[in-house]
Formats: structure tokens, C-alpha cells, sequence
């Protein structure tokens, strides 16, 4: 009895409180056909174009994910495309698999098993002309979206497969001047050490950005104002402040804002706050907030350090165009 209930130890993982955020999987697989290739390509085995018949099967493996593995989440796929490309100096189909969707958890099950279903298409089409045959090199090509961005498998991409795909990471902020600014009384006090200005530093240094050490400064509107203009006069394009938005008396960033802007972003805001919700349902009651100051941008962020890691997965996409746009790059 012991030993069946240590079996039975498992569970899906929770993804309740994740961001659905979009997501993009591609799975690359190989049958190996050896003397059967030519029949393959040509359309001749006995049981038809397997070609055509894997691509199909495909589709259904990586909508039928959830079905295979039962700890695999159920997901309403929003794109799929199944290719088969023949690789004449392997005498290799190479199967790839590329699926897309908008949710909590990404979507690499489904690449993998869409790339399974059709090499295993392929394997029972062309048996009967050719048993001694081979699948192998099956793996993920590379995954986007959610908290890690874009990941891609230490082994590469070659050239076509770049050109096809187009992986996409997050835009960088390659020598951009910015600043982070904790407002805490309690912080300002030493009462407790700062956590979230490090947070967003280090968030910046990893996207690239030209950041030193987190300022702490009192829950006061008017010296946060006067730094703000200092750090703008000083060519800091990029200016992150956390704390000091909620609804509580000494919560008066949004008001240091206000002093200073010369142009409110408000959609920066209201997607921190609409996107945040989806962890809490508190988000509704911050105030944060995003202005422009000249050329420098100005936002607002939560004083906790979990509000500051999630606001920086929903903002770090946009960033780098919101810079551009307010240098009068135009969009691109």
C-alpha cells in the first residue's frame, strides 16, 4: 500500500495565478528513410502521399496533446502549421511543428506531439517498402512568451529556420540611461532594507539598460518631483519608481507625477493595471502611472517586490518602442 500511494504522488501544476500572455512553440523532428526517400518525395508508396497524411496527423497530435499526457493542460490552440521538408543528404524527412495560442502555459507539448504524430505517419506509410527506418533529433526548437521569454535550444537554429520563424525576445535597451527610485518612508528610515529597487535594476541591467543603484527616498511629493526634473535635465530617458501608488495618506507618487508631466501616457498604466489583475484582483486599487517629462519616460510601479517582477514582465515588451516614440523615432 505504501508504494502505490508514493505512485499516485502527482498533479498538474497550477497556473491559476500566471498572466495569459502569448505564446509560440516550435518542435523539429527527423525520419530517417534511407532507401525509401525517393518514394517518399515522389508520392509512391502503397498507401499513398505520406507527406500530406503526416502533416494532417500532425495537426491532430498537437491538438490532442492533453489526451496523450495526462498531466499536459488543455489548450485551445489559436494557430498551428505542419511542414515537412525532405533533406536530400540525409535521405531525411524533417518534420516541424509550429503551434501558438494566448495563455497561462506554454504550448511545447503540443509542438513536440504535432512533430510525433506525423514522424510516426511517416514511419507507418513507408514501412511496408522499407522496415529498417529511423526517427531521431526530436526536441524544441525554440518557445516564447510567458515570465522567460524567448528560450531557444543551445543546439541553434540554422539560417532557414531563423528566416521562417522569426524567433522573437524581448526588445532590448542597449545603453539606455535610467534611473530607479524607491519612495518608503520606512526604507527612507533604514527600518527595512529596500527590495524592490533592486528588483528593477536588475530587471533594467538584463534588458540591457545603463542603471546604478536603486535611490530611496521619503513618500514626498515635492522632493520627488524636483528629482525627477533632475534626472530628466541629466538625460535619463528612463525613470522607474515603485511604491507610493496605493490609496494609503503618504501614497503621493501619482501626485510627483502629476507636478512634472508635461504629457500623461495613460495606457501604460491601465495595461499594468488590466494585466496585473490577473495575479489579483487588487490590482484595480493601484495608481500607477506614466508620463513623459521631455523626452523621459516616467513610470510608476507598486512598492512590493512581487508587484515590481510582474510589472516588469508586462512592461518589458514595450519599453524600448515607448523610448523610441518619445525621441520622435517614429513607430516601426
Amino acid at each position: 500500500m505504501p508504494q502505490r500511494e508514493e505512485r499516485a504522488h502527482f498533479h498538474m501544476a497550477d497556473v491559476r495565478r500566471k498572466r495569459a500572455t502569448a505564446r509560440r512553440a516550435v518542435a523539429v523532428g527527423e525520419l530517417y528513410a534511407g532507401s525509401a526517400f525517393d518514394d517518399i518525395v515522389a508520392k509512391r508508396l502503397p498507401k499513398g502521399d505520406a507527406i500530406a497524411m503526416a502533416e494532417i496527423a500532425g495537426l491532430q497530435g498537437a491538438k490532442n496533446a492533453s489526451q496523450l499526457m495526462p498531466l499536459c493542460h488543455p489548450l485551445p490552440l489559436e494557430y498551428l502549421e505542419l511542414r515537412c521538408e525532405p533533406v536530400v543528404e540525409r535521405r531525411a524527412i524533417r518534420v516541424y511543428c509550429e503551434v501558438a495560442t494566448c495563455a497561462r502555459t506554454g504550448v511545447e507539448m503540443e509542438a513536440l506531439a504535432g512533430v510525433n504524430a506525423a514522424l510516426l505517419t511517416l514511419y507507418d506509410l513507408t514501412k511496408p517498402v522499407q522496415p529498417a527506418l529511423a526517427i531521431g533529433g526530436v526536441r524544441l526548437l525554440f518557445k516564447e512568451g510567458g515570465k522567460k521569454g524567448l528560450w531557444l535550444h543551445p543546439d541553434g537554429l540554422s539560417d532557414a529556420e531563423r528566416a521562417h520563424y522569426r524567433p522573437q525576445a524581448t526588445p532590448r535597451l542597449e545603453g539606455v540611461s535610467a534611473a530607479v527610485v524607491t519612495l518608503s518612508d520606512r526604507a527612507h528610515r533604514g527600518e527595512y532594507e529596500d527590495i524592490s529597487g533592486p528588483l528593477l535594476v536588475e530587471s533594467l541591467r538584463a534588458l540591457g539598460a545603463d542603471v546604478g543603484p536603486a535611490e530611496v527616498r521619503a513618500d514626498e511629493a515635492g522632493p520627488l518631483a524636483a528629482r525627477l526634473r533632475e534626472l530628466a535635465a541629466a538625460g535619463v530617458r528612463l525613470v522607474l519608481c515603485t511604491g507610493g501608488t496605493g490609496l494609503g495618506p503618504r501614497d503621493v507618487t501619482p501626485e510627483a507625477l502629476a507636478q512634472v508631466a508635461e504629457r500623461r501616457v495613460p495606457g501604460i498604466a491601465e495595461m499594468f493595471r488590466s494585466e496585473s489583475s490577473q495575479h489579483t484582483p487588487l490590482a484595480w486599487l493601484s495608481r500607477a502611472e506614466a508620463v513623459l517629462l521631455g523626452g523621459t519616460l516616467v513610470i510608476a510601479l507598486p512598492g512590493s517586490a512581487k508587484a515590481v517582477a510582474q510589472g516588469m514582465d508586462i512592461l518589458a515588451p514595450v519599453l524600448a518602442h515607448a523610448l523610441a516614440m518619445a525621441a520622435g523615432e517614429g513607430h516601426a
